[in-house]
């Protein structure tokens, strides 16, 4: 059975990095942005994990419950904001949310 590198760990949180930071550059649907942002702090915890296990402590893995914490919440209080968002305007289009005054 082969053993995983940090390489290998790092690798995979960069690709996910990138898929997720092209989703919010390139999609207009919210909610599809609000997943690339949480596909993004997945990808950081991943490293951050991959760097506390090559490094035999167990600091980042203690940081990334902190993190998994803080992103509970996060999700929470976005997706209430996208449904006010969407029952105020009626789209979750970005292009079409232009002003910020009703």
């Amino acid at each position: 059975m082969e053993h995983t590198t940090l390489a290998h760990h790092l690798t995979l949180a960069g690709l996910l990095f990138v898929a997720g930071l092209s989703g919010v550059l390139l999609r207009r649907n919210l909610l599809v942005v609000y997943m690339c942002l949480e596909l993004m702090l997945t990808a950081s915890t991943l490293a951050l994990v991959a760097f506390s296990r090559f490094n035999q402590t167990m600091d980042g893995a203690i940081l990334v419950f902190f993190v998994i914490t803080v992103a509970a919440a996060e999700v929470a209080v976005g997706l209430a904001l996208i449904v006010a968002l969407f029952r105020r305007r009626g789209t979750v289009q970005s292009n079409e949310l232009n002003t910020l005054c009703d």
